[in-house]
């Protein structure tokens, strides 16, 4: 017995430390059963292969038990608790406390007048919760607990997104944001400074021949140059790491995001348009962080120097003023056609990468086809598209810019001449300037005009954000399946399907895909789909994964109805293997295990060996440590599909769906797959999806659909007997069978005939 189960110490009055046990003898899985138990008590069923490989490695961190219970829909957090905040917490709901030993307990119930918390044994549910004091906990617990409640209303990676969700993230780094704010205010301080130092030589050093003057204003300028130049660092570091944190924050949510939508949307969207509509976050993400603080900030800069400025001449002041007044007016007065032009370059942008994106996916295609020149050709037409955008945007700029560049001269020149003029004609006294006031309002005066074109510049940018923002939630608010991942049953499957009266229709189609089907197939059946094209065979495949969830009638699995299940439960009981499979970069060892990264080379061996794959990856250079190159170049049609039926074997799971496995083999591939398909049926439900009728002879059921209807359904003898459509298909594919038989027959003689 561990330390975590020698708390009924605590019972028999013994003051003396509980015995530790020799090493390796603590359960991996108390933590996990202690964060199970929490979750069941407030109502959620947390799913063990969630935890993604920390179960039998080491103990799970805090870190990896949160997360784990975060994905499911709950709050969770790691803490690290003291003694008189564990006895002090006002809650009913239960407590998982990690205990030195990596074991773990539940706090149930506190008495603080006896000082001792209740505590209960996550591996023995019906044991009687122990009364712990302080002492005796302290002697296994260093302070580490994980806090857990239900999730209240929708979390921040679920909300729609918009401007003010990724503001409210930006808001997030709210002291980095202080700090920022404080250095910016700090160096608008000290730009003012300059100035008025450059002043006082040209009015009374020159004037007056003052060296100890000039040596103090030197060294003024000098300190704030220091003092300018260090903040100026500060500011910059900061900036960087609180983009740095902010960067990470939304490339994790969007990439949460685009994994939590269906697959329908990534088969509805062309790659290259999808992630540029992502990628524009970042767009709006630098706006936020710096156009947008620098503009408020110089607008606080505006608010410090507009008093000296009128202090020093009011009617330079208001002359400032109003020039940079026009110019804000004129900015906006171009707004509406910047919006339309804008909106068409983003088109054209999207278009654009779209091709890039899909010639560079597909670029074997391209070469086997020699259509480089086609390609070619269409990305020089969305070049030319995107191009022609472009430049109208920038014409229509140049535009803008060409009437305020006028306005902007004034303000450095014309302020200059008519100051100069005030300087020469009224005396100073009554003016309040002189020469080198005059210096110091042209040094300032540029400093007012900046915020307030500023400002008006910001309401184009905020034009092209407003787009980006659009865009980016074409993609992230897309209805996502986060809730069917996170909540429903997870039954422990058997196999049992059954269709009941049960209709699909796909989006935009016409006609049903499935119309009205209705069977059923027991536990441990090997069926077989055939029937012709559009019939509606991987559409059934589909439905069983989940993958569209929207149809008339029923599904059921081991009786229950498959959209009470939870979704990630249910695609990680099935073994799905495609016509075309994916492997990723890596090992093969890698890519077997990809489903459950916690399995060993041991798993992988023996699903290798139930594919077929075994023989040939030992004589890979590396066996199972062989590298995969992007796309799978450096293996085979056979070897891949063995590979991924391997993948789809490894964790064993109860139903299996081979979705035009074999179609794209050689024969010596096929045949080598179909000898193992008895073997692979073995104990579980398989679902094989088949043009070749001759694959699907030994199985169980076949069962024949026509134009998404249940033609037939039984062994292969009877329906080809019974079913013209399944006998119509046998013929047509075994036509070369018949010829064959009616050659031998011709010849051989009479007399070879007789007995």
């Amino acid at each position: 017995m561990n330390q975590r189960l020698n708390l009924h110490i605590a019972a028999t009055g013994e003051r003396h430390a509980p015995a530790v046990t020799p090493a390796g003898e603590v359960n991996d899985f108390a933590r996990v059963d202690a964060l199970i138990a929490v979750a069941r008590h407030h109502g959620v069923e947390l799913d063990r292969v969630g935890l993604r490989g920390q179960i039998g490695r080491d103990f799970p961190s805090p870190a990896a038990l949160a997360a784990w219970a975060h994905d499911a829909g709950l709050w969770a957090r790691a803490a690290r608790l003291r003694w008189r905040h564990l006895i002090r917490m006002r809650t009913d709901a239960p407590l998982v406390l990690l205990l030195a030993d990596g074991g773990a307990a539940i706090v149930v119930g506190r008495d603080a007048k006896a000082g001792t918390v209740l505590l209960k044994d996550p591996q023995v549910p019906g044991a009687e919760p122990i009364a712990v004091d302080e002492l005796r906990l302290g002697n296994v617990w260093r302070g580490d607990a994980l806090l857990v409640r239900r999730g209240r209303g929708t979390s921040a990676d679920e909300e729609p997104f918009s401007f003010w969700w990724i503001a409210r993230l930006v808001l997030q780094e709210r002291r980095s944001l202080r700090e920022i704010t404080v250095a910016s205010i700090g160096l608008s301080v000290l730009q003012i400074l300059p100035p008025f130092l450059i002043m006082i030589a040209i009015d009374r050093v020159l004037t007056h021949q003052t060296m100890s003057t000039l040596v103090m204003i030197s060294l003024m300028l000098v300190l704030s140059t220091v003092y300018e130049t260090l903040l100026g660092y500060a500011r910059r570091e900061i900036v960087e790491v609180t983009s740095t944190r902010i960067d990470a924050r939304l490339a994790l949510h969007v990439f949460r995001r685009l994994l939590a939508l269906p697959v329908d949307f990534f088969e509805r969207n062309p790659t290259g348009e999808t992630t540029h509509k992502v990628a524009q976050i970042f767009r709006i993400r630098d706006f936020l962080t710096g156009k947008l603080v620098g503009t408020f900030l110089d607008v606080f800069t505006l608010v410090a120097l507009l008093p000296f400025l009128f202090w020093m001449s009011a009617t330079l002041a208001w002359m400032v003023l109003a020039a940079s007044t026009v110019v804000a007016l004129v900015v906006m007065a171009f707004l509406p056609a910047i919006r339309r032009v804008f909106a068409r370059l983003i088109v054209a942008e999207n278009s654009k990468h779209a091709v890039l994106v899909e010639t560079v996916y597909g670029m074997r295609t391209v070469k086997s086809l020699g259509i480089e020149k086609v390609r070619n050709e269409e990305w020089d037409a969305r070049v030319a598209e995107a191009g022609k955008a472009r430049l109208d945007a920038g014409r229509i700029s140049n535009v803008a810019q060409t009437v305020v560049n006028p306005i902007e001269a004034f303000i450095n020149r014309g302020v200059l001449l008519v100051g100069a003029y005030i300087v020469l004609v009224e005396p100073a006294g009554s003016t309040g300037i002189t020469a080198g006031a005059l210096i110091a309002f042209m040094l300032l005066g540029t400093r007012v005009a900046s915020p307030l074109i500023g400002l008006a510049k910001l309401m184009q940018d905020l034009e092209e954000v407003r787009m980006s923002v659009r865009q980016v939630s074409e993609v992230l608010n897309h209805p996502t399946e986060a809730a069917a991942m996170r909540t429903g049953v997870r039954p422990k499957f058997e196999g049992a399907i059954a269709f009941q009266d049960l209709t699909f229709t796909y989006p935009a189609a016409k006609t049903a895909a499935l119309d009205r089907i209705s069977f059923e197939v027991p536990a441990g059946t090997m069926l077989g789909l055939v029937g012709r094209s559009g019939s509606g065979k991987s559409t059934i495949a589909r439905l069983l994964q989940g993958i569209s969830r929207d149809y008339g009638g029923y599904l059921k699995i081991d009786g229950t109805d498959l959209r009470e299940i939870n979704l990630t439960h249910l695609r990680r009981s099935f073994g799905v293997v495609l016509q075309d499979n994916f492997l990723f970069r890596g090992s093969v060892r890698d890519n077997i295990i990809a489903g459950r990264p916690g399995l060993t080379l041991e798993h992988a061996i023996r699903a290798a060996r139930l594919a077929g794959a075994e023989e040939f990856i030992e004589r890979l250079p590396r066996g199972y440590e062989s590298w995969i190159e992007e796309g799978s170049a450096n293996l085979s049609g056979g070897q891949r599909q063995r590979l991924a039926i391997a993948r789809a074997l490894v964790s064993d799971p109860r139903l299996l769906i081979l979705d035009e496995a074999t179609s794209a083999l050689d024969p010596e591939s096929e045949a080598l797959i179909n000898a193992n398909l008895l073997r692979m049926a073995k104990g579980r439900t398989m679902i094989i999806v088949s043009h070749r009728l001759s694959s699907l002879v030994d199985c169980d059921q076949i069962l024949v659909l026509d134009k998404g209807t249940v033609a037939d359904i039984g062994p292969h003898e009877e329906i080809l007997e019974r079913c013209p459509v399944y006998r119509a298909l046998w013929q047509q594919q075994n036509r070369h069978m018949d010829g064959a038989q009616r050659r031998l027959l011709r010849s051989v003689t009479p007399g070879e005939l007789a007995p």
